[in-house]
């Protein structure tokens, strides 16, 4: 026994990829109607969603320092929150600036035009603006159908006139006609009503706010929305609503401030008046005028110490009010107290976050609820700082309390001067000093009130639009390119999934590749499917593909060592119907037509079909020449198709092949044909269901392996080389019959390499068919 391996191929990179073409090609008709077919939904797409437009704008911002930074003496600084560029940038797509833009453009109440197959976004060309007088109450109604006319709106229920607020089913509504849209007799349109919190939330997704450049605090703002207007309009609106966001902030802050000294002040003048009153009352009674130069010189030491301790009571004051704020179980409900006075900007700066932390928490809370991730944290961090303001406030009033009571004892030691004096003089002293405590007081306040008031007018954005809105010319999404280029590469995707499905999945051999990957045994020949009602298909006029792919075979014959020496040829195949017989009789046919002398032999005992391939019917035989009835001249029958073509039909089936082979009279019959005929080709039964090749195996000198193309389980492909060694069949090599065409249409693409080759005249592409009978 002699096993032929296949030569090691070293294939290039590139044949990989000519593989895979040549596994797509043939399905050609496949992936052209994909392609149509993904255009067409490419277009559709295209024409049933909105195009969307970038609307950009820019805006300086004027970054301040904070509370730590400032200098104490700016009394501005106390009512002016740090501001950074990346602070800015968060709070310009926060929900208080986008509710604001939301309910000013009414963007909760968008209105379309149905078109053939899509909607079309109506913004300054709708009809009507809708105007809701409760927006945040407003419950999600999908599509509302109107039509306009002279008289008002009509609904599906009634007809609503316009500018007017009216009670409708979906709530307190105003329908504010537009005077200089186109007549819109006969269009379709339709209304929608979104909750704020919606629309702000999806706003919020299709806001982009970036740094121009990392060198410049210069912010760039830009919005995606389907009408180009409304995104500039939606973009000047939120630059509009951040500015005044902002001035708002501030003089909130400096109300606080006003509120409180203008509550000192009252205070304060009360305090000043009663004492003018005690001073007039007591110079009348005493006949007291005024002080003696005693006196002047008393009031002249105590009149400043009395004035700093006038200003630490103050700040004693706003401490306390600070305290009280922070200990309060419910920050919400108050407004931040004035720092005034306070000369420590890291407890300014404090109480400023503490107040901001509040409003972002108490913002969230009315859109998302108490248990959203933000609020947490922004409660987490309130709690944190509570306990530093605490001790900072604790600290700074012992330290005020230590003040006034070093000058409380710097001014009993001018008491003892003051005693000194004649009891009406130091009773006038006394008031006078009262006096000049309480004036500077409210001369202290009136000075913060009007630093306070000027910072209304000193209030601005700390802002500047750079450039207004403006929209794109063209839409950026969806891209037309793009979509077409997808749908291309989806439908690539779907064809190349169907074609590795439908040939990967399969349990039977459908590529030579695939004989190759199970056997070592090598592939001589490729044999195209034949689907005519011919069993033979060679022959000297034959001038067919697959005549020419057996004329191929036969000059492989060499390569599994076949000669005139070595001229029996066993063909056989691992099941029955793999086309071993069709493989024989035509093999045998093309070495007749070389003139020699060729035997085919029906060795098939238990299922014969050699006389049906050339039309003979069943004589004498083998069987009979095994069994001793006839001689081996007597079974030998000249073949109509060819003149060197003899054919040994099976005669009588018999009842054991295996045993009537073995009886040494196939060898005696072989040693005759040995000598007559230059080669002998033996059809042998399938090696699986039956061991009669396995027994004429060692007859013979070469063993043709059948494998049909989608037929034969690559199982028993995998299983030919265990059998060879088990059984010493002699010098194997593989047929591939019936590759048939693969994919669609009429192109002869095949399952093998391609390798058969017509040359001269052109062959018939009718006589090329699906499947090679066995």
């Amino acid at each position: 026994m002699k096993l032929i391996r296949k030569p090691t191929e070293q294939r290039s990179p590139g044949a990989s990829g000519s593989n895979i073409i040549f596994k797509l090609l043939p399905y050609w008709p496949l992936f052209l109607g994909l392609f149509i077919v993904s255009i067409l939904c490419a277009w559709l797409y295209m024409r049933i969603t909105p195009p969307i437009y970038e609307a950009q704008a820019r805006i300086m911002i004027n970054e301040k320092k904070g509370a730590e930074d400032a200098r104490v003496t700016d009394p501005m600084e106390t009512v002016t929150p740090k501001k950074t560029i990346d602070n800015e940038r968060e709070v310009i797509a926060s929900n208080p600036i986008l509710y604001k833009v939301v309910n000013k453009l009414g963007l909760y109440a968008p209105i379309f035009e149905h078109h053939r197959i899509s909607k079309v976004l109506q913004y300054k060309g709708a009809p009507i603006q809708i105007l809701a007088a409760s927006p945040m109450e407003i419950q999600g109604v999908d599509e509302v159908e109107f039509h306009c006319t002279r008289q008002g709106v009509k609904l599906p229920d009634q007809l609503y006139p316009y500018n007017t607020w009216v009670q409708t089913p979906y709530g307190k509504l105003m329908f504010r006609q537009n005077r200089m849209a186109r007549n819109f007799g006969g269009h379709d349109f339709f209304f929608s009503l979104i909750p704020p919190k919606t629309v702000a939330r999806r706003l919020a997704g299709s806001l982009k706010v970036t740094e121009a450049n990392k060198l410049s605090t210069i912010l760039q703002v830009a919005v995606l929305d389907e009408n180009p207007a409304r995104g500039e309009d939606i973009l000047n609106e939120v630059l509009k609503a951040y500015s005044s966001f902002e001035i708002e902030e501030q003089n909130r802050l400096a109300a606080n401030t006003q509120d409180f000294i203008t509550q000192r002040l009252a205070t304060v003048e009360d305090e000043l008046a009663a004492i003018e009153r005690k001073l007039e009352n007591y110079r009348s009674s005493r006949g007291a005028v005024d002080v003696g130069a005693q006196g002047k010189l008393y009031l002249e030491n105590v009149s400043m110490n009395d004035q700093k301790v006038g200003e630490i009571n103050m700040q004693l004051s706003v401490l306390n009010q600070i305290e009280k704020y922070v200990k309060s179980k419910d920050l919400n409900g108050g407004l931040v107290p004035s720092t005034v006075g306070i000369s420590d900007p890291g407890l300014t700066q404090m109480v400023k976050d503490i107040y901001e932390l509040q409003l972002n928490a108490e913002s969230l809370r009315k859109t998302t609820g108490e248990n959203n991730p933000l609020v947490v944290s922004y409660t987490d961090q309130i709690a944190k700082i509570k306990p530093q303001i605490i001790q900072n406030l604790q600290n700074q009033k012992s330290s005020l309390r230590a003040s006034r009571n070093n000058l409380s004892a710097t001014t009993n030691t001018y008491a003892s001067a003051l005693q000194a004096m004649p009891e009406t003089e130091r009773n006038l002293v006394d008031i006078n000093r009262q006096q000049q405590i309480k004036s500077g007081i409210y001369t202290f306040l009136l000075q913060k009130k009007e630093e306070t008031a000027l910072s209304y007018i000193a209030n601005g954005s700390g802002s500047k639009i750079v450039s207004s809105a403006e929209s794109s010319e063209f839409p950026v999404s969806p891209k037309k390119k793009m979509v077409y280029l997808a749908a291309l590469f989806g439908a690539g995707i779907i064809g190349l999934g169907f074609v590795l499905t439908k040939e990967g999945m399969t349990r039977n051999v459908m590529f030579q590749k695939d004989i190759e990957a199970l056997t070592q045994l090598p592939v001589i020949a490729e044999i195209s499917a034949n689907n005519t009602d011919q069993y033979i298909v060679t022959g000297s006029k034959r001038r067919t593909l697959i005549a020419e792919q057996f004329r191929s075979l036969r000059t492989t014959l060499h390569y599994i060592g076949v000669s005139t020496v070595k001229k029996r040829m066993m063909v056989t195949s691992a099941i029955t119907g793999e086309g071993k017989s069709f493989v024989a009789s035509n093999l045998a046919i093309t070495l007749a037509m070389t003139g020699k002398r060729v035997a085919l032999l029906d060795f098939d005992l238990n299922n014969p079909s050699i006389h049906r391939k050339f039309n003979l019917q069943q004589s004498r035989g083998i069987t009979d020449y095994l069994q001793g009835r006839a001689e081996a001249g007597e079974i030998i029958i000249p073949s109509t198709v060819n003149e060197n073509l003899f054919i040994l039909l099976t005669g009588k089936l018999p009842d054991d092949p295996a045993e009537l082979i073995m009886n040494g009279k196939a060898e005696e019959l072989m040693n005759y044909l040995h000598a007559s005929f230059d080669y002998i080709i033996v059809d042998a039964p399938p090696v699986g269901p039956v061991s009669d090749a396995y027994i004429l195996a060692s007859l013979c000198d070469a063993t043709l392996f059948v494998v049909r193309h989608g037929y034969t389980p690559k199982v028993f492909v995998e299983r030919i080389d265990e059998n060879i060694r088990l059984n010493n069949l002699p010098n194997p090599a593989i047929v591939f019959n019936a590759v048939s065409q693969r994919g669609y249409g009429s192109s002869s693409y095949g399952y093998g390499y391609g390798t058969g080759m017509v040359y001269g005249t052109s062959y018939d592409q009718k006589r090329i068919g699906i499947a090679s009978k066995s």
